[in-house]
Protein backbone atom coordinates (compact mmCIF):
# COMPACT_ATOMS: atom_id res chain seq x y z
CA UNK A 1 0.00 0.00 0.00
CA UNK A 2 1.30 3.03 -1.18
CA UNK A 3 0.49 6.92 0.02
CA UNK A 4 -0.29 9.51 -2.43
CA UNK A 5 1.89 12.29 -2.79
CA UNK A 6 1.01 15.90 -2.48
CA UNK A 7 1.46 16.81 -6.18
CA UNK A 8 -1.29 14.19 -6.95
CA UNK A 9 -3.59 15.18 -4.17
CA UNK A 10 -5.85 17.98 -5.35
CA UNK A 11 -8.32 17.40 -3.18
CA UNK A 12 -12.13 17.82 -4.31
CA UNK A 13 -15.04 18.75 -2.56
CA UNK A 14 -16.37 15.45 -2.59
CA UNK A 15 -12.76 14.27 -1.15
CA UNK A 16 -12.90 15.97 1.88
CA UNK A 17 -16.46 15.25 2.73
CA UNK A 18 -15.06 11.03 2.15
CA UNK A 19 -13.68 11.52 5.53
CA UNK A 20 -16.50 12.78 7.45
CA UNK A 21 -18.89 10.96 5.88
CA UNK A 22 -17.14 7.84 6.97
CA UNK A 23 -16.04 8.98 10.44
CA UNK A 24 -17.17 6.08 12.18
CA UNK A 25 -15.67 3.47 9.77
CA UNK A 26 -12.48 5.30 9.58
CA UNK A 27 -12.39 5.15 13.14
CA UNK A 28 -13.00 1.65 13.82
CA UNK A 29 -11.37 0.42 11.59
CA UNK A 30 -8.13 1.75 12.78
CA UNK A 31 -9.23 0.78 16.03
CA UNK A 32 -8.83 -2.94 15.72
CA UNK A 33 -4.92 -2.69 15.42
CA UNK A 34 -2.94 -4.56 17.60
CA UNK A 35 -1.52 -2.51 20.97
CA UNK A 36 1.07 -3.35 23.95
CA UNK A 37 -1.70 -5.20 26.50
CA UNK A 38 -4.30 -4.51 24.45
CA UNK A 39 -3.86 -1.25 26.33
CA UNK A 40 -5.33 0.81 22.05
CA UNK A 41 -3.54 4.17 23.53
CA UNK A 42 -5.21 6.18 20.93
CA UNK A 43 -7.72 9.16 20.39
CA UNK A 44 -8.50 10.26 16.80
CA UNK A 45 -9.72 13.49 15.49
CA UNK A 46 -11.65 13.37 11.97
CA UNK A 47 -12.37 16.89 10.46
CA UNK A 48 -13.36 17.65 6.61
CA UNK A 49 -9.75 17.47 5.51
CA UNK A 50 -8.09 15.38 7.39
CA UNK A 51 -8.30 12.40 10.47
CA UNK A 52 -5.72 13.10 12.79
CA UNK A 53 -4.06 10.60 15.20
CA UNK A 54 -3.24 11.00 18.45
CA UNK A 55 -1.65 9.45 21.41
CA UNK A 56 -2.97 8.97 24.80
CA UNK A 57 -0.97 8.67 27.63
CA UNK A 58 -3.05 7.60 30.22
CA UNK A 59 -2.97 4.25 28.47
CA UNK A 60 0.70 4.13 28.70
CA UNK A 61 2.52 1.24 30.08
CA UNK A 62 4.72 2.23 33.44
CA UNK A 63 7.54 -0.14 32.27
CA UNK A 64 7.15 2.40 29.02
CA UNK A 65 8.49 5.51 30.32
CA UNK A 66 10.05 6.42 26.81
CA UNK A 67 6.42 5.89 25.01
CA UNK A 68 8.31 3.23 22.65
CA UNK A 69 5.92 0.67 23.22
CA UNK A 70 2.94 3.26 22.86
CA UNK A 71 3.89 4.81 19.93
CA UNK A 72 4.25 1.47 17.93
CA UNK A 73 1.11 0.69 19.27
CA UNK A 74 -0.40 3.99 17.34
CA UNK A 75 1.72 3.36 13.96
CA UNK A 76 -0.33 -0.12 13.91
CA UNK A 77 -3.62 2.11 14.07
CA UNK A 78 -2.07 4.16 11.74
CA UNK A 79 -1.83 1.62 9.25
CA UNK A 80 -5.50 0.44 9.72
CA UNK A 81 -6.25 4.23 9.45
CA UNK A 82 -4.45 4.01 6.18
CA UNK A 83 -5.74 0.65 4.80
CA UNK A 84 -9.29 1.67 5.59
CA UNK A 85 -9.38 4.51 3.16
CA UNK A 86 -7.78 2.14 0.43
CA UNK A 87 -11.22 0.54 0.68
CA UNK A 88 -12.82 3.97 0.01
CA UNK A 89 -10.94 3.98 -3.61
CA UNK A 90 -8.32 6.58 -2.36
CA UNK A 91 -4.69 6.75 -1.75
CA UNK A 92 -3.94 8.50 1.61
CA UNK A 93 -1.66 11.14 2.13
CA UNK A 94 0.40 10.80 5.55
CA UNK A 95 2.36 13.34 7.81
CA UNK A 96 4.23 11.74 10.70
CA UNK A 97 4.90 14.22 13.77
CA UNK A 98 3.29 16.87 12.01
CA UNK A 99 3.15 19.32 14.44
CA UNK A 100 6.55 19.63 16.81
CA UNK A 101 4.84 21.86 19.01
CA UNK A 102 1.98 19.00 19.53
CA UNK A 103 3.75 15.97 21.28
CA UNK A 104 1.06 13.64 21.44
CA UNK A 105 -0.23 14.30 17.46
CA UNK A 106 1.41 11.20 15.82
CA UNK A 107 -0.30 11.67 12.32
CA UNK A 108 -2.56 13.93 10.15
CA UNK A 109 -3.85 11.71 7.35
CA UNK A 110 -5.87 12.84 4.31
CA UNK A 111 -7.43 11.44 1.06
CA UNK A 112 -5.17 11.80 -2.17
CA UNK A 113 -5.85 10.94 -5.66
CA UNK A 114 -8.43 8.20 -6.17
CA UNK A 115 -7.09 4.67 -6.86
CA UNK A 116 -8.99 1.39 -6.64
CA UNK A 117 -7.86 -1.21 -3.76
CA UNK A 118 -5.76 -3.79 -4.80
CA UNK A 119 -6.78 -7.67 -4.30
CA UNK A 120 -4.05 -7.88 -0.93
CA UNK A 121 -4.93 -4.70 0.22
CA UNK A 122 -8.78 -6.12 -0.06
CA UNK A 123 -7.86 -9.69 1.57
CA UNK A 124 -5.75 -7.15 4.37
CA UNK A 125 -8.94 -5.47 5.10
CA UNK A 126 -10.98 -9.03 4.93
CA UNK A 127 -8.49 -10.56 7.90
CA UNK A 128 -8.92 -7.16 10.04
CA UNK A 129 -11.56 -8.96 11.77
CA UNK A 130 -10.04 -12.28 12.93
CA UNK A 131 -6.62 -10.86 13.17
CA UNK A 132 -5.35 -11.74 17.04
CA UNK A 133 -1.96 -11.87 18.50
CA UNK A 134 -1.79 -15.77 19.22
CA UNK A 135 -0.86 -16.82 22.67
CA UNK A 136 -2.23 -20.39 22.23
CA UNK A 137 -0.79 -23.53 20.48
CA UNK A 138 0.17 -23.23 16.85
CA UNK A 139 -0.77 -25.88 14.44
CA UNK A 140 1.82 -27.83 13.18
CA UNK A 141 3.18 -27.31 9.52
CA UNK A 142 5.08 -24.90 7.36
CA UNK A 143 4.16 -21.38 6.73
CA UNK A 144 2.57 -21.11 2.80
CA UNK A 145 5.31 -20.83 0.28
CA UNK A 146 6.50 -17.72 -0.40
CA UNK A 147 4.57 -15.90 2.51
CA UNK A 148 8.10 -15.17 4.60
CA UNK A 149 9.59 -12.96 1.68
CA UNK A 150 6.60 -11.42 0.78
CA UNK A 151 6.17 -10.52 4.81
CA UNK A 152 9.58 -9.14 4.20
CA UNK A 153 8.58 -7.02 1.45
CA UNK A 154 5.89 -5.94 3.70
CA UNK A 155 8.32 -4.81 6.53
CA UNK A 156 10.27 -2.52 3.79
CA UNK A 157 7.05 -0.99 2.49
CA UNK A 158 6.94 0.81 5.77
CA UNK A 159 10.25 1.70 6.48
CA UNK A 160 11.01 -1.22 8.42
CA UNK A 161 13.14 -4.89 8.00
CA UNK A 162 12.03 -8.18 8.77
CA UNK A 163 14.73 -10.48 9.75
CA UNK A 164 13.83 -14.69 10.01
CA UNK A 165 16.01 -16.27 12.51
CA UNK A 166 16.67 -19.73 10.69
CA UNK A 167 20.25 -20.61 12.34
CA UNK A 168 20.11 -22.71 15.40
CA UNK A 169 22.75 -21.27 16.96
CA UNK A 170 21.10 -17.76 16.02
CA UNK A 171 17.71 -18.97 17.89
CA UNK A 172 19.55 -20.11 20.67
CA UNK A 173 21.06 -16.96 21.55
CA UNK A 174 17.81 -15.32 21.04
CA UNK A 175 16.18 -17.80 23.52
CA UNK A 176 19.15 -17.49 25.93
CA UNK A 177 18.71 -13.76 26.18
CA UNK A 178 14.67 -13.47 26.06
CA UNK A 179 14.92 -15.94 29.01
CA UNK A 180 17.13 -13.85 30.69
CA UNK A 181 15.05 -10.84 30.01
CA UNK A 182 11.55 -12.20 30.92
CA UNK A 183 12.78 -13.50 34.51
CA UNK A 184 13.73 -10.32 35.22
CA UNK A 185 10.65 -8.76 33.83
CA UNK A 186 8.69 -11.02 35.51
CA UNK A 187 10.32 -9.67 39.13
CA UNK A 188 9.71 -5.61 37.63
CA UNK A 189 6.93 -4.01 40.06
CA UNK A 190 6.31 -1.77 36.82
CA UNK A 191 5.39 -4.61 34.82
CA UNK A 192 3.47 -6.39 37.50
CA UNK A 193 1.45 -3.22 37.97
CA UNK A 194 0.96 -2.79 34.56
CA UNK A 195 -0.16 -6.59 33.87
CA UNK A 196 -2.14 -6.69 37.30
CA UNK A 197 -4.25 -3.06 35.15
CA UNK A 198 -4.46 -4.65 31.89
CA UNK A 199 -5.28 -8.55 32.37
CA UNK A 200 -9.02 -9.26 32.56
CA UNK A 201 -10.70 -12.40 34.56
CA UNK A 202 -13.50 -14.31 32.85
CA UNK A 203 -15.62 -12.39 34.32
CA UNK A 204 -14.89 -9.23 33.55
CA UNK A 205 -16.44 -7.38 31.33
CA UNK A 206 -13.72 -4.60 29.85
CA UNK A 207 -13.32 -3.81 26.16
CA UNK A 208 -9.61 -3.47 26.77
CA UNK A 209 -6.93 -5.10 28.35
CA UNK A 210 -6.38 -8.63 27.54
CA UNK A 211 -8.85 -11.35 28.72
CA UNK A 212 -8.35 -14.68 30.21
CA UNK A 213 -9.47 -16.05 27.04
CA UNK A 214 -6.45 -14.58 24.72
CA UNK A 215 -3.86 -15.74 28.11
CA UNK A 216 -2.05 -19.06 28.36
CA UNK A 217 -0.08 -20.44 31.20
CA UNK A 218 3.50 -19.34 31.59
CA UNK A 219 4.60 -22.92 32.85
CA UNK A 220 5.22 -25.97 30.59
CA UNK A 221 6.67 -23.54 27.41
CA UNK A 222 6.83 -25.81 24.55
CA UNK A 223 9.66 -26.75 22.69
CA UNK A 224 10.55 -23.83 20.32
CA UNK A 225 8.46 -20.98 21.93
CA UNK A 226 10.10 -17.98 23.36
CA UNK A 227 8.69 -17.31 26.97
CA UNK A 228 5.82 -14.98 27.25
CA UNK A 229 5.39 -13.20 29.90
CA UNK A 230 3.65 -14.22 33.48
CA UNK A 231 0.50 -12.63 33.05
CA UNK A 232 -1.23 -14.72 35.16
CA UNK A 233 0.60 -13.65 38.68
CA UNK A 234 -1.06 -16.76 40.56
CA UNK A 235 -3.94 -15.58 40.02
CA UNK A 236 -5.36 -18.53 37.94
CA UNK A 237 -7.08 -16.55 35.24
CA UNK A 238 -5.77 -18.18 32.36
CA UNK A 239 -7.93 -19.95 29.71
CA UNK A 240 -5.73 -20.41 26.84
CA UNK A 241 -4.30 -24.41 26.73
CA UNK A 242 -1.24 -25.22 26.25
CA UNK A 243 1.10 -27.44 24.11
CA UNK A 244 0.84 -27.32 20.55
CA UNK A 245 3.30 -27.28 17.47
CA UNK A 246 6.80 -25.49 17.44
CA UNK A 247 6.15 -22.08 16.01
CA UNK A 248 6.45 -22.07 11.86
CA UNK A 249 8.92 -19.28 12.12
CA UNK A 250 10.75 -16.93 13.98
CA UNK A 251 11.46 -12.96 13.45
CA UNK A 252 12.59 -9.91 14.28
CA UNK A 253 11.32 -6.48 12.83
CA UNK A 254 14.30 -3.86 12.88
CA UNK A 255 13.95 0.15 11.93
CA UNK A 256 17.41 1.51 10.94
CA UNK A 257 16.66 4.51 13.63
CA UNK A 258 15.38 4.36 17.36
CA UNK A 259 13.69 7.69 17.71
CA UNK A 260 9.76 8.39 17.28
CA UNK A 261 9.58 8.42 14.06
CA UNK A 262 11.01 4.91 13.88
CA UNK A 263 8.74 3.28 16.39
CA UNK A 264 5.60 4.75 14.27
CA UNK A 265 7.13 2.81 10.55
CA UNK A 266 7.50 -0.10 13.17
CA UNK A 267 3.83 -0.17 14.42
CA UNK A 268 2.47 0.30 10.55
CA UNK A 269 5.30 -2.48 9.76
CA UNK A 270 3.92 -4.83 12.14
CA UNK A 271 0.12 -4.15 11.47
CA UNK A 272 0.93 -4.77 7.92
CA UNK A 273 2.59 -7.95 7.62
CA UNK A 274 0.34 -9.25 10.25
CA UNK A 275 -2.51 -8.83 8.33
CA UNK A 276 -0.83 -10.23 5.20
CA UNK A 277 0.14 -13.60 7.60
CA UNK A 278 -3.50 -13.53 9.06
CA UNK A 279 -5.03 -13.50 5.76
CA UNK A 280 -3.40 -16.96 5.41
CA UNK A 281 -4.53 -17.99 8.15
CA UNK A 282 -1.22 -17.41 9.97
CA UNK A 283 -0.85 -16.01 13.14
CA UNK A 284 1.78 -14.29 15.38
CA UNK A 285 3.26 -14.61 19.12
CA UNK A 286 4.26 -11.14 19.40
CA UNK A 287 6.83 -10.67 22.44
CA UNK A 288 7.49 -6.84 23.59
CA UNK A 289 9.03 -7.42 27.20
CA UNK A 290 12.55 -8.54 26.79
CA UNK A 291 12.77 -5.26 24.20
CA UNK A 292 11.64 -3.02 27.09
CA UNK A 293 14.93 -2.67 28.17
CA UNK A 294 17.61 -1.14 26.27
CA UNK A 295 20.09 -3.03 26.77
CA UNK A 296 18.88 -6.14 26.26
CA UNK A 297 17.42 -4.94 22.50
CA UNK A 298 21.35 -3.76 22.08
CA UNK A 299 22.28 -7.04 23.45
CA UNK A 300 20.01 -8.61 20.93
CA UNK A 301 21.17 -7.00 17.86
CA UNK A 302 25.05 -7.46 18.57
CA UNK A 303 24.70 -11.21 19.42
CA UNK A 304 22.27 -11.88 16.43
CA UNK A 305 24.73 -9.59 14.14
CA UNK A 306 21.45 -7.11 13.30
CA UNK A 307 21.02 -4.25 10.98
CA UNK A 308 19.58 -2.38 13.09
CA UNK A 309 17.61 -1.82 16.25
CA UNK A 310 15.07 -4.38 17.52
CA UNK A 311 11.32 -2.89 17.70
CA UNK A 312 9.34 -6.83 18.34
CA UNK A 313 9.83 -10.12 18.28
CA UNK A 314 8.12 -12.33 16.20
CA UNK A 315 6.82 -16.06 16.30
CA UNK A 316 4.23 -17.07 13.23
CA UNK A 317 2.35 -20.52 12.57
CA UNK A 318 -1.32 -21.39 11.52
CA UNK A 319 -3.57 -21.55 13.89
CA UNK A 320 -7.06 -23.07 14.02
CA UNK A 321 -7.90 -21.44 17.11
CA UNK A 322 -8.91 -17.37 16.78
CA UNK A 323 -10.05 -15.27 19.96
CA UNK A 324 -9.46 -11.15 19.03
CA UNK A 325 -9.92 -9.49 21.33
CA UNK A 326 -13.02 -6.82 22.25
CA UNK A 327 -11.93 -3.17 21.45
CA UNK A 328 -13.59 -0.20 23.57
CA UNK A 329 -16.23 1.82 22.05
CA UNK A 330 -14.83 4.41 19.62
CA UNK A 331 -14.84 8.24 20.83
CA UNK A 332 -17.20 10.78 19.07
CA UNK A 333 -14.93 10.93 15.83
CA UNK A 334 -14.08 14.71 16.53
CA UNK A 335 -12.56 13.91 20.16
CA UNK A 336 -9.23 14.12 20.84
Amino acid sequence: MRDGSDSATGTTAMQAGVLAGHARFLVTAAARAPSVHNTQPWRFRVGPEAVELWTDPQRKLRADPSGREMLISCGAALFGLRLAIRSLGYLPVTELLPDPAQLRLMARVRTGAAAPANDLERQMLDAVPHRHTHRGPFASGPLPPGLPARLQHDALAEGATLVLVTGGLAYDRLERITTAAARRGDLSPRARADIRRWTRSAADMARDGIPATALASSTGRPPGRLPQRDFDLDRGITRLPSGGAPPSATAVLLTLGDRRADWLRAGQALYRLLLHAASQRVFASLYTQPLEDAVTRDLISSQLALPGHPQMLLQLGPATTTSPTDRRPSDEPDSS
